[in-house]
């Protein structure tokens, strides 16, 4: 299975995209909008900003797995 990491994340405030390179071996809980500065956090139910804001969900969840972070 080929595991995707790059994600383009959009910002819910600004609706900013930036493509962002996502990490294999941790949960990313907070990301900084460039445009606008808002700290964004994964929304309920979700284990990261890739998950809740991304094209692409973290590679754990790409691999069928859980995110534990």
């Amino acid at each position: 299975m080929q595991i995707e990491l790059s994600s383009t994340l959009t910002c819910p405030h600004c609706a900013h995209a930036q493509v962002e390179t996502m990490p294999t071996d941790a949960c990313q809980w907070f990301y900084d909008c460039a445009k606008c500065g808002a700290v964004l956090k994964p929304l309920p139910g979700d284990c990261c900003v890739y998950c809740s804001y991304g094209t692409v969900p973290c590679p754990p969840i790409q691999q069928g797995g859980t995110c534990g972070g």
